[in-house]
């Protein structure tokens, strides 16, 4: 604030006032893609997520019957966790873990399958065959992984025996 010099008087500055914008003034546009938009529905991607791993594991299963596969359960739930797909093949009880993705660009879908991942789906293969099996078992544990490229095509790689118990 300035003094004035009358009397010690203070004096406000003057304040600037803002002009306004002219109609003619060109507008910035904002840049295509430049910003994520979110969706209005914050499950609406969990749902997107869970439709796309539904297809996935429907084309999963196809895949293995039409390379000779029978399909035993689909999503089999027990208290360790949930299979996918559980499908005998030749003389094998086959564990399968589908992983489906949209695109590479957070890795390949098999990258996912982790360690923890692992061990839990040899809980549940443990579950199944105490409730199931009376005699001995061959396991095996496989990924099939899925890039869906369009509503119609999709790159599937089968892991055969993608790992082993121990």
């Amino acid at each position: 604030m300035a003094a004035s010099s009358e009397a010690g008087v203070l004096e406000r500055p003057a304040i600037k006032e803002k002009k306004p914008k002219s109609a003619s003034a060109p507008k910035r546009k904002a840049r295509e893609g430049s910003r994520k938009r979110r969706p209005a529905d914050p499950n609406a991607q969990g749902r997107r997520n869970q439709a796309l791993g539904a297809r996935g594991e429907e084309a999963a299963a196809r895949f293995l019957q039409r390379n000779g596969y029978t399909i035993l359960e689909r999503n089999w739930t027990c208290f360790a966790g949930e299979a996918d797909i559980i499908a005998i093949n030749d003389e094998a009880l086959v564990f399968v873990e589908v992983k489906t993705r949209r695109n590479a660009d957070k890795g390949l879908p098999s990258e996912a399958v982790t360690r923890a991942k692992r061990e839990k789906y040899e809980r549940i293969a443990l579950a199944y065959i105490q409730d199931h099996f009376f005699g001995e078992a061959v396991v095996r544990f496989d990924v099939v992984a899925i890039i869906v490229l369009s509503d119609d095509r999709a790159f599937i790689r089968h892991h055969l025996g993608a790992y082993s118990v121990g």
